[in-house]
């Protein structure tokens, strides 16, 4: 089969980083074919940088001009499952940056799309690709740490000056990127939590809306998670802590697990913990304990190149997909539900996750966006009713 003809919708930094690892030959069996973006500026870098690649300003217009058979969406969250959906009517493998979406109602209208097509769809969870987060989840499926009891994630390493904030206007409102740390920073670990662990029960969480900065949505979050077989987790995370932490905790019946820090260490028990208590007879015994660093690549795994290389296996040879398109909602319906119950102060349930009630939520949320009103201000300046 000759190279998979890849067209990149939306020429912004994700999308010129795909279009240079592709060029610069890292992914074999992928060219890029065609690049697209509806503004006139990233156009015109294109068109200077890959002379010899078409460049389009309408992503119908290159879905059907036959040049590609593959594209990636790397747009506006809000606008992920619309081109996603029309990229499927022209028959398009079609490879999703994060988030899946903005909120599930939308990402269930992809999905079902998907499933009409015979076609490769997959997301960019890159982080799949990392040696350690494969190894732990290898190690939860082989039940080599029994029942998990609590898991402990702090992901506060993604500091955001107001400076970041202010570097384009479509940052950090409801409007026009759909949320902050959770919609922004966080849909790798949200994915990667749930991949590993799967997704929580129900779901309590406290949200504070730029408490750090002059944003309207989220930059600090601590959430409770809780499964139906007892696990507990909490989810803590922010833009405003500096230095920040990155740490992973995961207690279990066999010991805990801690990665933190280009270190993975199983405090590994000699006897589960649930066996132990059924023996013990000393009030102040415990099960001995020894501690094992877990030999793992610490490179971080060949991130968006190996999702690119896996997505060209996928299409060439029907190798099982590292990152399935579908499983975007997962990962989005645990972000929508701590936004839901930061909104509401609710317990939220996740099977039956209300996504009526969110979608109508987060549209209010968007009508009073400074975005909107700056817009409205304009218009109604320019008719004189204002």
């Amino acid at each position: 089969m000759s190279n998979v003809k890849i067209g990149v919708i939306g020429f912004g930094n994700m999308g010129r980083g795909h279009v240079f690892n592709i060029v610069s030959g890292k992914v074999p069996g992928m060219k890029v074919a065609a690049i697209c973006d509806i503004d006139e500026g990233c156009r015109k870098t294109a068109q200077e940088k890959y002379p010899n690649i078409p460049v389009f300003a309408d992503a119908e217009e290159l879905y059907k001009s036959g040049l590609c058979d593959t594209v990636i969406i790397a747009i506006y969250h809000y606008d992920h499952a619309a081109y996603a959906m029309k990229a499927f009517e022209y028959g398009l493998n079609v490879i999703v940056e994060k988030p899946a979406g903005v909120y599930t109602k939308q990402v269930k209208e992809m999905n079902a799309a998907a499933a009409k097509q015979d076609k490769v769809f997959s997301m960019m969870y890159n982080q799949r690709t990392n040696p350690v987060y494969q190894k732990l989840r290898e190690m939860v499926q082989r039940g080599e740490l029994g029942h998990i009891k609590r898991i402990t994630w702090i992901i506060t390493d993604w500091y955001r000056s107001q400076a970041y904030h202010n570097s384009s206007t479509w940052r950090s409102t409801w409007a026009t990127e759909g949320g902050g740390a959770l919609i922004n920073q966080n849909p790798h670990q949200l994915d990667l939590w749930q991949w590993i662990f799967g997704v929580p029960d129900r779901v309590f969480a406290k949200v504070y809306f730029g408490k750090y900065h002059d944003i309207e949505v989220e930059d600090d979050v601590m959430a409770f998670f809780e499964y139906d077989n007892g696990t507990t987790g909490e989810y803590i995370t922010s833009t405003g802590e500096a230095p920040g932490t990155n740490r992973l905790e995961v207690s279990c019946d066999m010991g805990k697990i801690v990665i933190e820090g280009n270190q993975m260490v199983f405090h590994k028990n000699a006897v589960s913990e649930r066996e132990f208590e059924k023996t013990n007879t000393q009030p102040f015994g415990k099960p001995e304990c020894e501690v094992v660093n877990v030999d793992v690549d610490f490179s971080g795994g060949e991130q968006h190149v190996g999702i690119f290389k896996n997505v060209v296996a996928a299409i060439k040879e029907g190798a099982p997909l590292l990152a399935p398109g579908q499983e975007g909602i997962k990962g989005l319906t645990i972000s929508n539900a701590i936004h839901l119950s930061g909104w509401t102060g609710e317990i939220v349930e996740t099977k039956n996750f209300p996504e009526d009630r969110f979608y109508d939520m987060l549209q209010e949320k968007i009508k009073n966006s400074s975005v909107v009103k700056a817009e409205s201000k304009v218009v109604a300046d320019t008719t004189g009713t204002y």
